[in-house]
């Protein structure tokens, strides 16, 4: 995702009511994962607030507390359309979207990294014979760059952005062209997002939904538990709760 609420915490009902992914339960009879990056598979975020502080910075305005939580399904192209008309800025979007890049790429190509254990879970699915796909706001460039920095672009069958379809990740349109590019029905997917409007995305897609946690998404959280089948509160546990129950790792 582009952005994302600032200084969310977790409820105190945050894990209630909604199980941990195990993947033995969910491979089979699913064929394929689908994967969000930033703040889902990806430490991230933590580079779109150094963007929003430098890009408001330069034009003098002060950011707005819910500049991030307006954003936080849209495209790269919405989201500049969005900043223009909020703010009166006098800028075509692709000046906009070029200044993101700028701020940005450098530090997805040599910097951004995995969370904790996901490299894990990855590898484990891999080798159940799991197919494994990306589904992100993130464009092609961004996204080709992160997954090769830490070792993985090769190990993904399909890559699908936001930029590729015609409406965000509140819609089912990005998890169902991952889906296609996977070769499998939606039915057979299961899709692991950070954030509420994808969850939404994924259920209407009719795909499994997981949710994983983000400190950056806190404040949904809850929702989030309602809206998906499983949750992840580190990727590390997910390995842990294999072995637990007699699926050990490769």
């Amino acid at each position: 995702m582009r952005g994302a609420a600032r200084g969310a915490t977790m409820s105190s009902s945050a894990w209630n009511g909604v199980g941990d992914m195990r993947l033995q339960d969910c491979f089979p009879p699913h064929r394929a994962a689908i994967f969000d990056l930033d703040g889902t598979l990806l430490d991230s975020m933590w580079v779109w607030h150094r963007v929003d502080a430098e890009f408001f910075a330069r034009r003098r305005l002060t950011l707005p507390a819910d500049y991030a939580a307006g954003i936080v399904s849209m495209t790269f192209r919405e989201t500049a359309e969005y900043t223009i008309a909020r703010f009166g800025l006098r800028e075509a979007p692709e000046t906009v979207m070029a200044e993101w890049n700028e701020l940005s790429f450098a530090h997805y190509r040599d910097d951004v990294r995995l969370k904790p254990g996901a490299y894990a879970v990855l590898r484990q699915l891999r080798a159940m014979g799991v197919k494994l796909g990306i589904a992100t706001s993130l464009t092609h460039s961004f996204m080709e760059a992160v997954l090769a920095s830490n070792g993985i672009l090769d190990w993904f069958d399909a890559l699908a952005s936001c930029d590729d379809v015609r409406r965000g990740k509140g819609y089912p349109d990005i998890y169902r062209l991952a889906a296609a590019r996977l070769g499998e029905t939606c039915a057979r997917c299961v899709a692991f997002e950070d954030i509420a409007k994808g969850l939404q995305g994924v259920r209407a897609a009719g795909m499994t939904a997981c949710a994983v946690w983000e400190p950056a998404s806190g404040q949904d959280w809850d929702e989030m538990c309602r809206l998906a089948a499983y949750t992840i509160r580190q990727w590390d546990e997910v390995i842990l709760n294999d072995a637990k129950n007699g699926a050990a790792p490769e």
